[in-house]
């Protein structure tokens, strides 16, 4: 049923207000949160809003906004855990057992997972699942190393006229990745020697994105402990060939290589590779 502005000023309630300095430091949108107690009870609510300026004078109400909670929604899940691996953090929940007003089965047709960086108080507007998760686990594959998160998970109950509800937020769970995972040993190492006297190495490049470079190491003696063998480059080698020109016709050396990730993790070594020297 519509209802004119004036048969609305007549039946309608105030039930909170915002400050200029509120509006002011809002941005674009400003949220304000009705709390309510409708003991499962479908009701249909109309809000509206208008300004009031220091003089007590009110504008027009805005536009009405007709909202009909759903009758039975879910109760908000509980996050457990997570892992994090090299390329995802997995959460795991608790579903929620009953509606909010405690019936059972639980209207529920799935979760949504909110992911807040240091700079957010409240969830973005849009998930970071792009289509409903079905089961109490999900996998973030868009997170970055170094970045502090909290997540939450809110479950999504079937509203009136086929309207998708979701429930309150769950706990917040604070999840801090940090890279601590060494890249693969480097492959592909092969060693060639030539006139004048010189040997190189070459090698493939590693499939990891942030690698940051490379560490190459020779000795005369297969048998010595890797720690002991001698480092040839000063900084890391940003590529995938080098040229050893620090050698003695007729000595067999022997390699390996190390790769280094930005985080400063440090690969297994490759397999070792020789020549000697015309």
């Amino acid at each position: 049923m519509a209802l004119t502005e004036e048969e609305f000023a007549a039946r309608s309630t105030l039930i909170g207000s915002v400050t200029y300095d509120q509006i002011k430091n809002a941005g674009e949108n400003l949220t304000y949160t009705d709390t309510l107690e409708l003991a499962g009870q479908p009701t249909r609510l109309r809000y509206a809003v208008r300004y009031v300026n220091s003089s007590g004078q009110r504008a027009a109400f805005s536009n009405f906004l007709a909202i009909e909670p759903a009758a039975k929604i879910a109760q908000a899940p509980v996050l457990q855990n997570f892992t994090i691996t090299e390329d995802a953090i997995t959460l795991t929940w608790q579903p929620p057992s009953a509606n909010i007003d405690g019936s059972t089965p639980v209207n529920l047709l799935g979760f949504n997972i909110y992911r807040l960086d240091e700079t957010q108080t409240e969830p973005a507007q849009t998930p970071i699942n792009s289509a409903l998760v079905s089961g109490a686990k999900y996998t973030d594959k868009t997170f970055r190393f170094g970045s502090n998160y909290r997540y939450i998970v809110r479950a999504v109950s079937l509203g009136t006229e086929g309207a998708q509800v979701e429930s309150l937020n769950s706990n917040a769970l604070p999840v801090a990745p940090r890279d601590t995972f060494k890249p693969s040993a480097p492959i592909g190492v092969s060693a060639v020697a030539a006139t004048p006297p010189r040997i190189s190495i070459f090698f493939a490049a590693n499939p990891e994105s942030d690698i940051a470079g490379y560490n190459i190491y020779r000795s005369t003696d297969p048998n010595l402990p890797k720690g002991s063998w001698t480092k040839l480059n000063q900084s890391l080698l940003t590529r995938t060939t080098y040229q050893d020109e620090r050698v003695e016709a007729g000595q067999k050396y022997y390699y390996y290589i190390t790769a280094v990730d930005q985080a400063g993790n440090v690969s297994d070594p490759s397999e070792v590779v020789s020549d000697t020297v015309p």
